[in-house]
């Protein structure tokens, strides 16, 4: 399993419209294939950054979504809302507890 974390940070004035984005597409970007978990996350102390948090059954899963016309659609509608550029990691999971 890969656990695909990015963190962005936006325009204040971009906030609901990012949200607004985020809300209609989550459904469709955890429907996709090899997507097992999707969260979204929002900073309490700086309400301009968020994080996905999101779980790939293979690396081939992310980079098929990477590579698909949701990502292309949703990451350009996104991107243009940045106030700094994103981060993201590809992480292994090691341990879970729940």
């Amino acid at each position: 399993m890969i656990v695909r974390i990015v963190k962005m940070s936006f325009q204040a004035e971009e906030i609901e419209n990012f949200l607004s984005l985020f809300y209609s597409k989550k459904q469709y970007i955890r429907g996709f294939e090899g997507c097992s978990f999707l969260e979204l996350y929002q900073d309490k102390s700086n309400p301009s950054i968020f994080f996905t948090y999101s779980y790939w059954e293979s690396g081939d899963d992310l980079e098929n979504y990477r590579h698909s016309a949701l990502f292309k659609e949703v990451w350009a509608a996104t991107k243009i809302k940045f106030n700094a550029k994103p981060e993201a990691w590809s992480l292994d999971q090691l341990v879970s507890l729940k």
